[in-house]
């Protein structure tokens, strides 16, 4: 069975860092691209980040560029995103996906195939 799990979520002032993680299993996606999402309450889900297989492309939506990096770790099965300068505005469950059959970083989510079941980030003001 194939599976990502996020964990690195949690409780942070404004101005401070958090790093997610997100571990597959069940298969490896060294050879597929991965990607951060984000549900803020009463709001769609939206893009944030996505990162190709060999990790020398990255994408970031303009709303974090400059404060969040999306990087992996193929030999671990692990993308990251490390979380910098929180905003109140940050506040969300994010997931992570990946993608079964793509290389190359997308920020679409109807490329991706797998998904985790989120971890809560909750920036106080």
């Amino acid at each position: 069975q194939v599976q990502l799990v996020e964990s690195g979520g949690g409780l942070v002032q404004a101005g401070g860092s958090l790093r997610l993680s997100c571990v597959g299993s069940g298969r490896t996606f060294s050879s597929n691209a991965m990607g951060w999402f984000r549900q803020a309450p009463g709001k769609e889900r939206e893009f944030v980040a996505t990162i190709n297989w060999t990790g020398d492309s990255t994408i970031t939506t303009v709303s974090v560029k400059g404060r969040f990096t999306i990087s992996r770790d193929n030999a671990k099965n692990t993308v990251y995103l490390q979380m910098n300068s929180l905003k109140f505005e940050d506040t969300a469950v994010y997931y992570c996906a990946a993608s079964r059959s793509l290389a190359s970083a997308t920020t679409q989510a109807g490329n991706y195939d797998y998904w985790g079941q989120g971890t809560q980030v909750t920036v106080s003001s």
